[in-house]
């Protein structure tokens, strides 16, 4: 069987789950370039960036990148 490449991994993630970060990518994927990995897909899949604000270990607050499809999934096992 042919191994995934990155960019399908992060694309059926995408379709299974519904958005991804970098934290996702790396603990489930092991993908460590994400943002390449959108910028591949964002035209083909209309991926759309939001920014989320997440208190850091040191009480400050910082902004992620979530990434989304344009269309969300349609497995009803996915649950926001």
């Amino acid at each position: 069987m042919p191994r995934s490449t990155q960019k399908e991994m992060v694309l059926s993630y995408l379709q299974e789950w519904g958005s991804i970060t970098q934290l996702d990518a790396i603990r489930d994927l092991g993908v460590f370039r994400l943002a390449s990995r959108i910028n591949e897909l964002r035209d083909d899949y209309g991926i759309k960036t939001t920014m989320e604000p997440v208190r850091t270990r040191y009480g400050t607050t910082t902004n992620i990148a979530r990434y989304t499809l344009a269309t969300p999934p349609t497995n009803e096992n996915n649950q926001p």
